[in-house]
């Protein structure tokens, strides 16, 4: 089965989008069906079943609001360090990468977790 988690995320100009992700794919639109449709057309027919997850981007069990926050931070950050030129530390770099990587597993257990709910 793959799981495609949709995500409400804050673009370069400060604007909302929103990225769909299902594994190392990921797709961006200005609506969440946007955001799918991209995600979506980079699938081949042998990926079996879908589950989509819109996640409404509130602290949880999986990805807490420090988490968020340092996560907004960080970007922040990064989009900055990009516009003006400078370089972003390796070791904010590097936080930056794992709270990326911590939401994205957050986002499979999420799915998970709301997928061993409709079975029960």
């Amino acid at each position: 089965m793959t799981t495609i988690s949709i995500l409400s995320v804050t673009n370069d100009d400060g604007g909302k989008v929103y990225q769909a992700v299902a594994g190392k794919r990921q797709g961006n639109g200005n609506t969440p069906g946007e955001a799918l449709d991209a995600v979506a057309a980079q699938l081949g027919d042998s990926e079996g079943s879908t589950l989509v997850v819109l996640q409404n981007n509130l602290p949880d069990a999986f990805f807490s609001e420090p988490q968020r926050r340092r996560l907004a931070l960080l970007m922040q950050k990064w989009r900055a360090a990009r516009d003006s030129g400078t370089e972003f530390s390796a070791t904010e770099q590097s936080e930056l990468d794992a709270l990326v990587q911590s939401e994205l597993s957050a986002s499979t257990l999420r799915a998970k977790a709301m997928l061993d709910s409709l079975i029960k």
